[in-house]
């Protein structure tokens, strides 16, 4: 009997200790659909568009993320552990633009350090439902990151080392003082 491809109908596995997981075909097929979601308004206000410059290329590189709160701040955690978005993200210092189902707003993404992702990761298995009701997210905690929902902080801290975390600032641009509207350099 044959299974499945992992991501279609199984769960992904992502709770392997390695360094990089390359997410399934169905994943990756999957990010090229989600524009058109997003477009409908079918995508849940959680989820946001991350646009990064390729960290060899420079061509622009767009992955839907789920932002999830946490201690009054919002932050993006890698799933997949080292991914491609993460070292795209590490090569451009953070900077970044985020694309909700309202606006488009530059951000800077900081990593945080190792000891404190297990509440933003503890934050993320618990974050509400799309319509604001409480919900544990039981297969995600499992699948994700190998760990019951109900994990301590210290089983959480124990795998944190894993899953790069991100906090989200806002950034205020402005163009450069030497030029003005109109001005060709």
């Amino acid at each position: 009997m044959k299974l499945l491809p992992e991501g279609f109908f199984r769960p992904v596995e992502y709770a392997a200790r390695t360094t990089y997981r390359r997410p399934p075909g169905f994943y990756r097929r999957l990010q090229s659909a989600a524009p058109v979601f997003s477009a409908l308004g079918l995508t849940p206000n959680y989820v946001v568009r991350l646009e990064v410059p390729g960290r060899r290329t420079g061509v622009i590189r767009s992955s839907f993320m789920v932002l999830v709160a946490s201690g009054g701040q919002r932050y993006l955690v890698a799933l997949a552990g080292e991914s491609e978005w993460v070292r795209n993200v590490r090569a451009a210092h953070g900077h970044v633009v985020l694309r909700d189902d309202r606006q488009r707003y530059a951000a800077r993404l900081t990593e945080v350090p190792v000891s404190e992702r297990a509440e933003v990761i503890r934050a993320y298995i618990h974050r509400p439902s799309p319509r604001g009701r409480p919900m544990v997210r039981t297969g995600e905690a499992r699948h994700y990151f190998g760990i019951e929902p109900d994990a301590t902080p210290a089983q959480i801290a124990a795998v944190a080392t894993n899953y790069p975390v991100f906090r989200v600032d806002r950034v205020r641009w402005s163009p450069p003082a030497d030029s003005r509207p109109g001005e060709v350099a």
